[in-house]
């Protein structure tokens, strides 16, 4: 076996995965959802906000994990320009009316 590092990856990849499987099961109960819960990848301020927090992760992790510093970091700016991206629930409650 190698040293450990091949794993590291695994990690982010299935994480991934499991929201997309989470989103598709979502899509299939709630048509439209998947447009709602991806509406993140129109918002300038949410990708702006994710590309500065994967550059940090990677430049942080790089002499560390190489290429797997690489994979979380794309993981943890995806999720920040979702948390970003999200309507507040003030903006819902204004779509609702």
């Amino acid at each position: 076996m190698g040293d450990g590092s091949e794993a590291s990856p695994l990690a982010p990849v299935i994480i991934v995965a499991a929201l997309v499987i989470r989103t598709a099961f979502t899509e299939f109960r709630h048509p439209g959802s998947a447009r709602r819960q991806w509406a993140f990848t129109a918002d300038r301020r949410a990708i702006a906000a994710a590309g500065v927090v994967a550059v940090s992760v990677t430049a942080i992790g790089w002499s560390q994990s190489g290429w797997a510093a690489v994979v979380w970091a794309l993981l943890t700016g995806v999720l920040t320009a979702h948390l970003i991206g999200a309507p507040s629930s003030r903006t819902r409650a204004c779509m609702e009316l």
